[in-house]
This record gives C-alpha cells, sequence and structure tokens, in this order.
C-alpha cells in the first residue's frame, strides 16, 4: 500500500470508500491506515509518520465534503458528501448521536474540545432535498454495511 500524503489523495481514498474510520479499528477502512501506507498497530501516534498522519487527518476533517460523525461502533467516522442524501434517508435507523456532526475546536489554553451539531442542524438544504428523492432501497444499499453497526456509547458532549 503506497503512503496517501496528499490531502487531496485522501480525500479521494474517502470519497471511494464513502465512508471510513479515522483511526479506530472495525468494520470500515480505516484513513490513518491509507495515510501511513501499511496497517497501524497499537497507537498511531508513535509511527514514524505520526505527524504526517495528523496533519492530513486534520485538514480531510475540516473539509466541506466530509462529515466527521460517530456513525461506526460510537467511533470517529468519515463520510463522504455522495453518502449524506443515504443517511439524511434514514436517519431513523441511527441513535441520534451516530449522526451529531463532531467539530474541534482548539481553545486559548491549545486544548482540543469536541463539539456536536445535532443532527439536523448541519445538513444543508440541498442534501435534504437529494435524501427526499432518494428511496429508502437505494438509501439502504448505498449504507448496507452500516445500517446494523451499534451505535457505541453515549457520550456526554457540549453542544455548538
Amino acid at each position: 500500500m503506497n503512503p496517501v500524503l496528499s490531502v487531496s489523495a485522501a480525500l479521494d481514498f474517502v470519497e471511494q470508500h464513502g465512508l471510513v474510520l479515522a483511526s479506530a479499528r472495525g468494520p470500515a477502512a480505516r484513513l490513518i491506515d491509507a495515510i501511513a501506507g501499511e496497517a497501524i498497530s497499537g497507537n498511531w501516534w508513535s509511527h514514524p509518520r505520526a505527524n504526517a498522519i495528523y496533519n492530513v487527518l486534520a485538514e480531510v476533517s475540516e473539509c466541506q465534503q466530509i462529515l466527521v460523525c460517530r456513525l461506526v461502533n460510537g467511533k470517529i467516522t468519515l463520510v463522504h458528501r455522495r453518502l449524506w442524501p443515504a443517511l439524511v434517508c434514514l436517519a431513523q435507523r441511527f441513535a441520534p448521536q451516530q449522526l451529531a456532526q463532531v467539530k474541534e475546536q482548539h481553545t486559548a489554553s491549545g486544548r482540543h474540545v469536541s463539539l456536536d451539531v445535532p443532527f439536523p442542524e448541519w445538513v444543508p438544504p440541498e442534501v435534504a432535498q437529494q435524501a427526499q428523492a432518494l428511496g429508502e432501497p437505494e438509501a439502504a444499499v448505498l449504507l448496507e454495511p452500516w445500517l446494523s453497526a451499534p451505535a457505541g456509547p453515549a457520550r456526554r458532549v457540549r453542544r455548538q
């Protein structure tokens, strides 16, 4: 596996898969493995490419084409915009915390704080329209591997 060292290549990776886990192990590809060019075992911060992994992951997470949420097993999941209409169409099949948009903010003290934007507040109007036009069977085909994924533990989050 060749490393995905550019933000553009990482975005292509997410678009190709539609949905990836940022770093957790689970039933989806992991972006950190793609960035490193190999399966990472253990803590990725100890990997020789840790800084590159962090930088690319942070840039991808900020992209307007990527929803950062906790869709798969309560873990940070990156969903490409092409799947957003299917998520919206099938929202009733997911727990609210799975569909909340996770945003990282840096405080003045340098701490990272996760803020959640509840579903459907993050949904752009055009995506809501596309979801209405998309039938549930079509949406289910697009999201089938993740429809049975557990929501993960409930988390206390700070709302934006």
